[in-house]
Protein backbone atom coordinates (compact mmCIF):
# COMPACT_ATOMS: atom_id res chain seq x y z
CA UNK A 1 0.00 0.00 0.00
CA UNK A 2 1.22 3.49 -0.73
CA UNK A 3 0.66 6.99 0.61
CA UNK A 4 -2.16 7.83 -1.85
CA UNK A 5 -4.10 4.77 -0.72
CA UNK A 6 -3.48 5.56 2.95
CA UNK A 7 -4.70 9.13 2.46
CA UNK A 8 -7.84 7.86 0.72
CA UNK A 9 -8.55 5.73 3.79
CA UNK A 10 -7.58 8.26 6.45
CA UNK A 11 -9.46 11.31 5.11
CA UNK A 12 -13.01 9.92 5.38
CA UNK A 13 -12.21 8.32 8.73
CA UNK A 14 -10.86 11.66 9.99
CA UNK A 15 -14.11 13.41 9.03
CA UNK A 16 -16.02 10.62 10.78
CA UNK A 17 -13.93 10.99 13.96
CA UNK A 18 -14.42 14.78 13.94
CA UNK A 19 -18.19 14.26 13.71
CA UNK A 20 -18.07 11.64 16.48
CA UNK A 21 -16.14 13.98 18.79
CA UNK A 22 -18.30 17.01 17.95
CA UNK A 23 -21.48 15.14 18.89
CA UNK A 24 -20.13 13.15 21.83
CA UNK A 25 -21.42 15.55 24.49
CA UNK A 26 -25.04 15.43 23.28
CA UNK A 27 -25.92 12.31 25.25
CA UNK A 28 -27.76 11.29 28.40
CA UNK A 29 -25.93 11.03 31.70
CA UNK A 30 -24.14 7.72 32.32
CA UNK A 31 -25.67 5.32 34.83
CA UNK A 32 -23.10 2.49 34.43
CA UNK A 33 -19.85 2.35 32.48
CA UNK A 34 -17.59 -0.48 31.30
CA UNK A 35 -14.49 -1.13 33.42
CA UNK A 36 -11.24 0.25 32.03
CA UNK A 37 -9.66 -3.24 31.88
CA UNK A 38 -12.47 -4.49 29.65
CA UNK A 39 -12.17 -1.38 27.47
CA UNK A 40 -8.41 -1.92 27.15
CA UNK A 41 -8.91 -5.58 26.14
CA UNK A 42 -11.23 -4.38 23.39
CA UNK A 43 -9.05 -1.44 22.30
CA UNK A 44 -5.69 -3.16 21.72
CA UNK A 45 -6.78 -5.38 18.79
CA UNK A 46 -8.76 -2.43 17.44
CA UNK A 47 -5.66 -0.23 17.29
CA UNK A 48 -3.37 -2.95 15.92
CA UNK A 49 -5.96 -3.91 13.30
CA UNK A 50 -6.41 -0.27 12.29
CA UNK A 51 -2.66 0.16 11.87
CA UNK A 52 -2.46 -2.96 9.70
CA UNK A 53 -5.20 -1.61 7.44
CA UNK A 54 -4.13 2.05 7.21
CA UNK A 55 -0.34 2.36 7.34
CA UNK A 56 1.58 2.45 4.07
CA UNK A 57 4.33 -0.09 3.44
CA UNK A 58 7.71 0.60 4.98
CA UNK A 59 9.66 1.22 1.81
CA UNK A 60 10.66 4.37 -0.04
CA UNK A 61 8.31 3.85 -3.01
CA UNK A 62 5.25 3.52 -0.75
CA UNK A 63 5.92 6.90 0.86
CA UNK A 64 5.83 8.79 -2.44
CA UNK A 65 2.44 10.07 -3.53
CA UNK A 66 1.41 8.07 -6.61
CA UNK A 67 -2.19 8.78 -7.67
CA UNK A 68 -1.76 6.28 -10.55
CA UNK A 69 -1.90 3.46 -7.99
CA UNK A 70 -5.50 4.40 -7.27
CA UNK A 71 -7.52 2.46 -9.85
CA UNK A 72 -11.00 1.02 -10.24
CA UNK A 73 -10.57 -1.48 -7.37
CA UNK A 74 -9.49 1.30 -5.02
CA UNK A 75 -12.43 3.48 -6.12
CA UNK A 76 -14.80 0.58 -5.39
CA UNK A 77 -13.14 0.17 -1.98
CA UNK A 78 -13.58 3.90 -1.32
CA UNK A 79 -17.29 3.63 -2.21
CA UNK A 80 -17.70 0.75 0.26
CA UNK A 81 -15.75 2.69 2.91
CA UNK A 82 -18.00 5.76 2.47
CA UNK A 83 -21.17 3.64 2.51
CA UNK A 84 -20.08 1.97 5.74
CA UNK A 85 -19.29 5.27 7.43
CA UNK A 86 -22.62 6.72 6.26
CA UNK A 87 -24.46 3.70 7.69
CA UNK A 88 -22.71 4.14 11.05
CA UNK A 89 -23.59 7.86 11.11
CA UNK A 90 -27.23 7.02 10.35
CA UNK A 91 -27.17 4.58 13.27
CA UNK A 92 -25.52 7.14 15.54
CA UNK A 93 -28.15 9.75 14.64
CA UNK A 94 -30.94 7.23 15.16
CA UNK A 95 -29.59 6.13 18.55
CA UNK A 96 -29.53 9.76 19.66
CA UNK A 97 -28.78 10.49 23.29
CA UNK A 98 -28.43 6.78 24.19
CA UNK A 99 -25.06 6.66 22.37
CA UNK A 100 -21.67 6.27 24.04
CA UNK A 101 -18.20 5.28 22.86
CA UNK A 102 -17.78 2.53 25.44
CA UNK A 103 -20.23 -0.01 26.80
CA UNK A 104 -22.53 2.13 28.90
CA UNK A 105 -26.03 2.24 30.29
CA UNK A 106 -27.54 5.72 30.27
CA UNK A 107 -30.02 7.33 32.64
CA UNK A 108 -33.40 6.49 31.09
CA UNK A 109 -31.75 4.21 28.52
CA UNK A 110 -34.16 3.24 25.73
CA UNK A 111 -34.19 0.11 23.58
CA UNK A 112 -34.04 1.35 19.99
CA UNK A 113 -35.31 -1.16 17.41
CA UNK A 114 -36.14 1.08 14.46
CA UNK A 115 -34.16 2.46 11.52
CA UNK A 116 -30.81 0.70 11.15
CA UNK A 117 -31.50 -1.07 14.46
CA UNK A 118 -34.24 -3.03 12.69
CA UNK A 119 -31.55 -4.47 10.37
CA UNK A 120 -28.82 -5.30 12.93
CA UNK A 121 -28.57 -4.83 16.69
CA UNK A 122 -25.23 -2.99 16.46
CA UNK A 123 -25.38 -0.98 13.22
CA UNK A 124 -22.60 1.41 14.22
CA UNK A 125 -20.21 -1.55 14.43
CA UNK A 126 -21.63 -3.01 11.22
CA UNK A 127 -21.07 0.28 9.39
CA UNK A 128 -17.54 0.54 10.73
CA UNK A 129 -16.79 -3.04 9.68
CA UNK A 130 -18.13 -2.32 6.19
CA UNK A 131 -15.96 0.80 6.02
CA UNK A 132 -12.96 -1.28 7.08
CA UNK A 133 -13.69 -3.83 4.35
CA UNK A 134 -13.58 -0.93 1.91
CA UNK A 135 -10.30 0.26 3.41
CA UNK A 136 -8.82 -3.23 3.10
CA UNK A 137 -9.89 -3.33 -0.56
CA UNK A 138 -8.17 0.01 -1.16
CA UNK A 139 -4.90 -1.37 0.23
CA UNK A 140 -5.24 -4.82 -1.40
CA UNK A 141 -2.81 -6.52 1.00
CA UNK A 142 -2.92 -9.53 3.31
CA UNK A 143 -2.39 -7.29 6.32
CA UNK A 144 -5.68 -5.53 5.56
CA UNK A 145 -7.48 -8.85 5.95
CA UNK A 146 -5.53 -9.57 9.15
CA UNK A 147 -6.42 -6.12 10.49
CA UNK A 148 -10.07 -6.67 9.64
CA UNK A 149 -10.08 -9.98 11.54
CA UNK A 150 -8.52 -8.35 14.61
CA UNK A 151 -11.08 -5.56 14.56
CA UNK A 152 -13.93 -8.02 14.08
CA UNK A 153 -12.69 -9.97 17.12
CA UNK A 154 -12.50 -6.72 19.11
CA UNK A 155 -16.06 -5.75 18.17
CA UNK A 156 -17.36 -9.28 18.77
CA UNK A 157 -15.95 -9.04 22.32
CA UNK A 158 -17.57 -5.62 22.78
CA UNK A 159 -20.88 -6.97 21.46
CA UNK A 160 -20.80 -9.80 24.03
CA UNK A 161 -20.25 -7.34 26.90
CA UNK A 162 -22.89 -4.94 25.61
CA UNK A 163 -25.43 -7.71 24.97
CA UNK A 164 -25.00 -8.99 28.53
CA UNK A 165 -25.67 -5.53 29.93
CA UNK A 166 -28.63 -4.84 27.66
CA UNK A 167 -30.19 -8.23 28.41
CA UNK A 168 -29.83 -7.55 32.14
CA UNK A 169 -31.31 -4.07 31.77
CA UNK A 170 -34.18 -4.75 29.32
CA UNK A 171 -34.85 -8.42 30.15
CA UNK A 172 -37.36 -10.17 27.90
CA UNK A 173 -37.64 -7.27 25.47
CA UNK A 174 -33.93 -7.52 24.63
CA UNK A 175 -34.05 -11.31 24.52
CA UNK A 176 -36.82 -11.02 21.91
CA UNK A 177 -34.79 -8.44 19.97
CA UNK A 178 -31.85 -10.87 19.93
CA UNK A 179 -34.11 -13.56 18.47
CA UNK A 180 -35.52 -11.19 15.83
CA UNK A 181 -32.42 -9.32 14.62
CA UNK A 182 -28.80 -10.36 13.91
CA UNK A 183 -26.02 -8.73 15.93
CA UNK A 184 -23.69 -7.49 13.17
CA UNK A 185 -24.22 -9.30 9.87
CA UNK A 186 -27.75 -10.34 8.84
CA UNK A 187 -27.95 -14.10 8.39
CA UNK A 188 -24.42 -14.73 9.73
CA UNK A 189 -23.72 -13.17 13.11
Amino acid sequence: MNLAQSIAIVMPWTAWVVYWIATSNRVKATARKEASRSRTLQSIPLMVGGALIVLPDFNRAAWSFDPQSFGVVQLAGLAVLLAGLAFSVWARLHLGTNWSVSVTLKEGHELVRSGPYALVRHPIYTGCLLALVGAAVIGMQWRGAAGLLLIFASLAYKVRVEESWLTGHFGGAYAQYRRDVAALIPGLF
